[in-house]
């Protein structure tokens, strides 16, 4: 499906003097870049912009800014729809593009001084629990209500919005308001997959059917047979690998464990979208959502068996079964490898890598502009149980400062529903392919397309989704607590300490977080309470008494019964 884009001289048409800035303004942006792109009709699209011209017009002039990671998708917003924002209402819009941990370091700034960096964030979900206690970002709920009701948009429709659930404190108020999301699925070689001596080499081998991995065990004797094997027979590489990871001790790596790689393995407890009372960072919080501990002696997960049997199957998957070079490559150097056609599988694979994967010419795309490759629910380890989540979702949200000036922010959140409508959100999935509407997943153009995207159309549709979700509101201080984790997991992953120790590292590090928190009384009555400590055998008959799981005692045996499934038979199962 081709996808038509703004030319420099439409937007040149649209970026007009705020004089101008009107519905003739809107038509236009709607005919050069909208087109039939969108869940409304033309009509309706109007409509919507009609909205926005009246809304704004209090703030015609004011110049605000805005900033968010530089993905695709906010690279769209940037470029294209924040001048035709501007064009359409006359509030001249700068849209910052920075990296992810700058983003990070000026909210915390702002946090922390008070003074107005930025009139609006694009900040990741796994916020949620910071923003909620802090008590510094502006509860959405209440502003929709009240002070922002002038400026929110009667068709926002949040019920259409799939990621709201991540977004919500336990308060039951919304902080933030998705914007993109992407989850964490597994990548496989569909042709190799389905190719007839492959299937009958495997099975003569393992004594079951090649298919998609369904548990860890699957996982890793995939992993073992494609490694080191001749797939020239059918155009392939004289050598491929049966996994692709990465491991230099770097922030990247981080990302890698936080983003829910424990409770693909069985750490934490059941409950979506979170585990409850311990989460997938192995956080354990009271009746009252207070974090009690991270450590197995204070009711938490992260030094327990699950926990360590996690990153041991990493550490032994990224030694054994990846090509050598993945030990010394942070996230952005390995994430284009398996695109190049050697790598047979990946358990840990964004789909924000969708688009790069579909470029003609590489040697994972057919003639035809088919993928070879497919996107599938990710395998879980030995300790996971149904009801526990499976993978994470990426959840970047619009985030406003209390300490904004309230003009200012009645401004930025009339763009940050301008980019999330449903007059713009069906063109700005197809650009960025992150979705946060049902009506947007649903269009009729994504039907046409999902062919040439590897799955992704159809797990978005597929009651499988809401296991794929951010991290949750147990986690008090994202930003202090996420950097603990590359440091000590890059000890295991580097050899310097067993994985044990690393994770006994881990949480203990997590735990002198949690306690300075309590001590300094900055979040109140919703801040860390550290429980008293007991054994792994306490603490587990302690969570079984109260009806919840974690921590797990260590099983006997951790490679269970290796399972596969047929990927077109579970695509037509969720039909």
């Amino acid at each position: 499906m081709k996808l038509h884009l703004t030319t420099a001289i439409g937007l040149a048409l649209l970026v007009t003097s705020p004089a101008f800035a009107g519905i003739d303004e809107a038509k236009a942006f709607l005919d050069s870049e909208i087109g039939d792109l969108s869940s409304l009709s033309r009509a309706d699209q109007e409509k919507e912009m009609q909205w926005f011209i009246d809304a704004a017009k209090p703030f015609a002039g004011m110049e605000i800014h805005v900033v968010s990671e530089s993905l695709t998708t906010h690279a769209y917003e940037s470029k294209t729809l924040a001048p035709a924002f501007t064009a359409i209402t006359g509030i001249k819009v700068v849209h910052d593009l920075i990296q992810e941990g700058d983003v990070v370091e000026k909210i915390q700034t702002q946090m922390q001084t008070g003074e107005n960096i930025y009139d609006a964030y694009i900040n990741d979900s796994d916020f949620i629990g910071t923003h909620w206690r802090y008590g510094q970002v502006r509860d959405l709920t209440d502003w929709m209500a009240n002070e922002g009701k002038d400026v929110t948009n009667p068709g926002l429709d949040l019920q259409d919005f799939v990621g709201l659930s991540f977004t919500t404190a336990p308060d039951g108020k919304l902080y933030q308001l998705p914007d993109q999301q992407f989850a964490n699925l597994y990548w496989f070689r569909y042709d190799w997959f389905n190719d007839e001596k492959t299937k009958a080499d495997f099975k003569a081998e393992y004594g079951y059917d090649l298919g998609v991995p369904v548990n860890w065990s699957a996982y890793e004797d995939i992993a073992k047979f494609f490694t080191g094997r001749d797939m020239s027979y059918i155009g392939g590489p004289s050598k491929v690998y049966g996994n692709m990871d990465y491991g230099k001790k770097d922030p990247s790596l981080g990302w890698r464990f936080t983003d829910a790689w424990l409770s693909m393995a069985g750490n934490g407890d059941k409950g979506l979208p979170n585990g409850k009372p311990v989460d997938e960072w192995g956080i354990r919080v009271d009746e009252n959502s207070r974090p009690v501990g991270s450590c197995v002696a204070r009711g938490g997960d992260t030094n327990g068996p699950a926990a360590v049997y996690a990153v041991s199957k990493y550490v032994d998957w990224l030694k054994n079964y990846a090509p050598p070079a993945a030990e010394g490559m942070t996230f952005g150097e390995a994430g284009p490898v398996p695109a190049q056609g050697e790598i047979a599988q990946q358990a840990f694979w964004y789909t924000a890598f969708t688009a790069d994967m579909v470029k003609p010419g590489l040697p994972v795309v057919n003639a035809d502009g088919t993928p070879k490759w497919r996107m599938a629910p990710s395998p879980h380890g030995a300790y996971w149980q149904e009801g526990m989540k499976l993978g994470y979702q990426d959840v970047g949200a619009w985030t406003l400062m209390k300490s904004t000036p309230v003009d200012r922010a009645k401004a930025a959140w009339l763009y940050a529903q301008f980019v999330d409508s449903k007059t713009v959100d069906v063109k700005k999935a197809h650009v960025g392919l992150t979705f946060i509407r049902e009506s947007t997943i649903r269009h009729e153009s994504f039907t046409k397309r999902a062919p040439e995207l590897g799955g992704l159309i159809e797990f978005y549709r597929s009651p499988a989704r809401v296991q794929w979700t951010p991290t949750g509101t147990n986690v008090p201080d994202y930003p202090k607590l996420a950097q603990l984790w590359w440091q000590n997991i890059g000890d295991a992953s580097s050899g310097a300490k067993s994985v044990q120790e690393a994770m006994d590292a881990l949480c203990a590090a997590q735990e002198q977080v949690l306690g300075r928190l309590e001590r300094s009384g900055m979040q109140g009555d919703m801040g860390p309470k550290l429980a008293e400590e007991h054994d792994l055998d306490w603490w587990n008959a302690y969570s079984k008494e109260h009806g919840s799981l974690a921590p797990q005692l260590k099983l006997a045996e951790e490679k269970d019964k290796p399972i596969t499934v047929s990927y077109d038979e579970l695509v037509a199962s969720w039909k």
